[in-house]
């Protein structure tokens, strides 16, 4: 199964100077207790823009999409989206999509399932998730929170 997770505002706005706009708390707990235990898929501005001591990201397999970054330990390098999915489904867990921006736009159409925050405040930002058809995904849950809703889209027909 791949997924993607990601938090954003009514505007989709995702990212703003290779960071996250805001913090939320709970969003971050429903992140890690999601990805615990699977694999993510990141870029390598998305790899870089987490801090040091929390990358590789513990606790997941990490893949990172590069064309350019070398090896690492803990991590495993794919040279496209193509390639890191095809990684992902050999190690047999749900794989989670967590960004950045060029990332969720290739792997919309490899995606199962979309976990997504809706942010509920406005922020500025640089980057924005991707328009997606909503006629292809069908509403599994709802969940609302203090600061962000989650919706949990499943593709129309899988």
């Amino acid at each position: 199964m791949i997924s993607i997770i990601v938090a954003m505002t009514k505007d989709r706005v995702i990212g703003r100077d290779n960071d996250l706009p805001w913090h939320l708390p709970e969003d971050l707990k429903n992140f890690k207790s999601l990805t615990t235990g699977n694999t993510v898929i990141m870029g390598r501005k998305t790899y870089e823009s987490i801090p040091q001591k929390f990358r590789p990201l513990p606790n997941r397999h990490n893949i990172v999409i590069s064309r350019s970054m070398p090896m690492a330990e803990g991590i495993t390098v794919a040279r496209s989206v193509e390639e890191a999915v095809i990684k992902a489904r050999e190690i047999g867990k749900e794989a989670f999509i967590i960004g950045g921006g060029t990332i969720y736009r290739q792997s919309l159409p490899f995606t199962d399932r979309m976990y997504i925050s809706y942010v509920a405040k406005d922020y500025e930002g640089d980057v924005r998730f991707p328009k997606f058809e909503e006629r292809e995904w069908i509403v599994e849950r709802e969940e609302k929170f203090d600061e962000f809703t989650l919706v949990v889209y499943t593709k129309n027909g899988t």
